[in-house]
C-alpha cells in the first residue's frame, strides 16, 4: 500500500501566480463569486454549485475525504478565488489517484490557471505521493473538457456507458482518461514548455 496516498494531508501548492490551498467554508464568497462569473450552475455537464448551494459543495467535498481532497484555486496576486479542483477516487492499493470536480470562473477559463494547477497536481501526485497513474473523467458532452484533457497528454482509456447522473436528472456517459508515471517526464517537459509560452 502506498503510504503516501493512504495517509494524504492537505496540502497547499503554489505556481505561476495560482496557489491550491485545502478547500474550507472560508472560500464560500469566493467560491460564488466565481460560479457567479459566468452563471456556471447552469451548465448541466458540470457540477458548480448554484448561489444557495455553495455552504452545502463545500460541506460535501469535506465530508468526502479521504477518497477526495479539495482545493480552493486562488489567484496569488489579487487574493481572489477563481475556481475548485480536487484529487478524488485515491487508491493507495494501486497507487491510483484522479483529478477532477474542477471548474474556473468564466474569465479564467482558457487561460494558463489550467494548465499551471494541473501541472501542480500532477507534478504533487507522481514526485511526491508516488503515484502510479493519475485518472480524469468527464461528461461525454462536454467536448471542452475532453480537449483539455488531452492537451495535457492523457491518453483516453474509454466511456463508461450509462455512468453517472446529471444535475437535470439525465444520465450521462463518462469519458475516461489517464497518465501513467513513465509518460510523467515527456508531459511535465510539455505542460512547463506551455506555461513558458502563454
Amino acid at each position: 500500500m502506498n503510504d503516501a496516498l493512504a495517509h494524504f494531508a492537505p496540502v497547499t501548492l503554489e505556481l505561476n501566480g495560482v496557489r491550491l490551498e485545502p478547500l474550507g467554508p472560508q472560500h464560500a464568497a469566493g467560491l460564488l463569486a466565481a460560479a457567479s462569473d459566468g452563471q456556471l450552475w447552469k451548465l448541466r455537464i458540470t457540477s458548480v454549485p448554484e448561489p444557495d448551494q455553495v455552504d452545502a459543495y463545500i460541506a460535501t467535498a469535506l465530508e468526502m475525504r479521504p477518497g477526495r481532497y479539495a482545493f480552493a484555486v486562488i489567484d496569488s496576486v489579487s487574493e481572489e478565488v477563481i475556481g475548485t479542483t480536487s484529487y478524488h477516487d485515491i487508491v493507495p492499493a494501486l497507487d491510483r489517484v484522479e483529478i477532477g470536480y474542477t471548474w474556473y470562473a468564466r474569465s479564467r477559463q482558457r487561460s494558463y490557471v489550467n494548465t499551471s494547477c494541473k501541472l501542480m497536481l500532477l507534478t504533487h501526485a507522481f514526485e511526491t505521493l508516488g503515484c502510479a497513474v493519475v485518472g480524469f473523467r468527464t461528461d461525454n458532452f462536454n467536448h471542452a473538457s475532453q480537449a483539455a484533457i488531452a492537451r495535457l497528454g492523457a491518453k483516453k482509456d474509454g466511456v463508461l456507458r450509462h455512468h453517472a447522473l446529471r444535475r437535470d436528472g439525465t444520465v450521462r456517459d463518462t469519458v475516461v482518461y489517464s497518465i501513467v508515471r513513465g509518460e510523467w517526464p515527456e508531459i511535465q517537459a510539455h505542460l512547463r514548455y506551455k506555461l513558458n509560452r502563454d
